[in-house]
């Protein structure tokens, strides 16, 4: 019962925070675009009412006309959207996700022992000092060199590589991915929450008032929304990344997590331009170029065959299936089983009890293990590369189950 009721929080919390991510990036993006494909107004009367920008759009059968105002209209209206609660729910959910996944199975999740070993508490405690600890020092370089944004984009930049590098030598690659892209998704929450809409808030309350409006609360709430756009692409990566094993199990994980993020930044910055009017295929070629370098890095390469007692002999030679459902008893069990040590219930549903079972999950078998080597979870159950070799040759061998 328990593995049913945290298998539906799973599902519920995932379902929820997917429609509020949705929700934010499709907000973000439409307001990236609109910014940056407004017009200086040509009537008279719209320059008269401060009217600095404007466009004209159709969709869903109607026409469209925003128009953005240099500072506020001289009255405000009564009904002012925010956009805030998209942000907000997003985090919330996304924590409530890790938390539920995550932090209540540090030890199959959070650990791989050959990476760094630690106690669940202490891998737990980790886990949330590094998203806490990514918002501190992030907002620290804005706050000490907000007045220049190339700096603070190169800064900005090398923390979250050394964040990468730093995650993926203590977590498991599952954990480090998926971590990463939470921190960087904390600070584009929090710069919503500390910044961005206290700054409105603030020049709304001036605006009633008569007084005078500090401008500085609209080039730091511009700024924060500019690296919030820049951040999503690389975050919806990584939020993605546990179902591409190949990705994080990879010897060099944490330089495949910086070259495909950076891919997303430089896609992401061809689309910005693009919205200005000014087409530049080098950034999404240089992205792409990034990408075909991970590609290159992370490909299969020839494995060991097994040494039989004679001496070295092809892979294809024949395996006893009674050795390879050994290795799976001994290191796959654990989390796939009809009643599974590990695991409340058999993980992705997968059962290896029996050796029909078996046979019919070679094929995943042979990638996630022998491939890949992105199972055993974190290699919990201390499969050793010998045992990998002995599957990778059985099923190359036909992946028969009579000995």
């Amino acid at each position: 019962m328990e593995g049913y009721i945290l298998d539906w929080a799973n599902m519920l919390l995932r379902w929820v925070h997917v429609i509020t991510a949705i929700a934010w990036i499709g907000s973000s993006f439409y307001f990236v675009w609109l910014d940056n494909s407004l017009t200086r107004p040509t009537a008279p009367d719209l320059k008269d009412k401060g009217v600095d920008g404007e466009l004209w759009a159709v969709h869903g059968g109607g026409f469209y006309n925003p128009q953005k105002y240099l500072t506020a209209p001289k009255s405000l209206p009564e009904n002012l959207h925010w956009f805030y609660w998209e942000s907000y729910s997003t985090w919330m959910s996304g924590f409530a996700l890790l938390v539920v996944l995550y932090l209540f199975n540090a030890s199959t999740f959070l650990i791989d022992k050959n990476v760094f070993d630690m106690s669940p508490g202490a891998a737990v405690g980790f886990a949330v000092s590094y998203l806490l600890i990514g918002w501190i020092v992030y907002d620290s370089i804005c706050r000490l060199f907000g007045k220049n944004d190339r700096l603070v984009g190169i800064l900005v930049a090398v923390y979250i590589m050394a964040a990468a590098f730093v995650a993926c030598h203590i977590f498991s690659g599952r954990a480090a991915f998926l971590l990463t892209g939470a921190m960087v998704a904390t600070i584009m929450s929090a710069n919503v929450l500390v910044w961005i809409i206290p700054g409105q808030r603030k020049v709304v309350a001036a605006l009633k008032a008569g007084q005078p409006v500090d401008p500085i609360h609209g080039k730091r709430g511009k700024q924060r929304s500019v690296h919030n756009t820049y951040f999503t692409l690389p975050v919806l990566f990584a939020m993605l990344s546990n179902h591409y094993s190949m990705t994080y199990a990879a010897k060099y994980n944490w330089v495949v997590l910086i070259l495909i993020m950076l891919a997303g930044v430089l896609i992401r910055q061809f689309f910005i331009l693009k919205h200005k009017g000014k087409i530049n295929v080098l950034w999404p070629a240089a992205g792409v170029a990034a990408l075909g370098v991970v590609a290159v890095m992370i490909a299969p390469q020839p494995r060991p065959t097994v040494a039989s007692s004679g001496g070295a002999e092809a892979a294809a030679t024949a395996v006893s299936f009674t050795k390879v459902q050994e290795v799976i008893n001994a290191r796959c069990v654990q989390c796939h089983a009809a009643a599974p040590k590990m695991m409340p219930t058999a993980a992705k549903g997968i059962k290896l009890d029996t050796a029909d079972e078996i046979k019919a999950h070679a094929q995943l078998i042979y990638q996630q293990a022998v491939q890949q080597k992105a199972m055993p979870l974190g290699n919990v159950t201390q499969i050793t590369d010998d045992e990998r070799a002995l599957l990778g040759q059985w099923f190359e061998g036909g992946a028969k189950t009579t000995n």
